[in-house]
């Protein structure tokens, strides 16, 4: 077993049981499996986290910090705002080779929430800082008329969660087709041109 330094080891714990966790489900696995899995001893997974719940709210925090500074990165280089919504409805972390993972652990606080209320309020928290994120988005775009305002950007951020979170979910379970017409049309295109327009039109 070799010496980390403290934050190095904690990422290391929580990469594993990122995918332990995915693996076996939250209920099932075990402190156990992830000491041997990380190649530590159970003493020290308990220097850096007091329980396996609390082990599970960190993935969560850290899933919910990776994905806005995903976004912020990959706005980056985005000056238009409606640009900048319609590279975030292309952008769910839920499918994306970085964040599959990380999101079905999130799936699985959907069995914890009701007994659970420290989970229930990182699941809360997370939530409300990608809908902060994708309202303040969508009011740019709005204020700079490349957006229609018909719908105020609260509802807005709240209709892209819950297509985003629909197909997720779906991707995760691995229903065959899902998402996609005969045509090769995705959601994301018919949520882009709902919201945006076609490029090059002003909202």
């Amino acid at each position: 077993m070799s010496r980390m330094p403290a934050e190095q080891r904690r990422e290391q714990l929580l990469d594993c049981a990122s995918d332990l966790f995915a693996t076996q489900g939250y209920a099932r696995a075990t402190t156990s499996q992830l000491a041997k899995s990380a190649g530590v001893t159970e003493p020290i997974i308990y220097r850096h986290f007091a329980s396996k719940r609390d082990l599970f709210v960190a993935l969560i925090e850290r899933t919910g910090r990776r994905t806005l500074e995903k976004w912020s990165k990959h706005l980056e280089d985005a000056a238009d705002p409606a640009e900048r919504v319609r590279r975030l409805i292309g952008d769910n972390p839920m499918v994306s080779s970085e964040g599959r993972v990380a999101y079905r652990v999130f799936l699985q606080a959907i069995s914890e929430v009701e007994s659970d209320e420290k989970i229930a309020d990182a699941i809360n928290a997370h939530i409300g800082r990608v809908h902060e994120f994708l309202r303040e988005e969508i009011e740019k775009a709005q204020d700079a008329h490349r957006m229609p305002s018909r719908f105020s950007a609260e509802v807005l951020a709240w209709v892209m969660i819950n297509v985003g979170m629909g197909y997720g979910v779906l991707s995760a379970l691995g229903v065959s087709g899902h998402g996609r017409d005969a045509g090769g049309v995705h959601v994301q295109e018919v949520l882009a041109r709902a919201m945006v327009g076609k490029v090059g039109e002003d909202g």
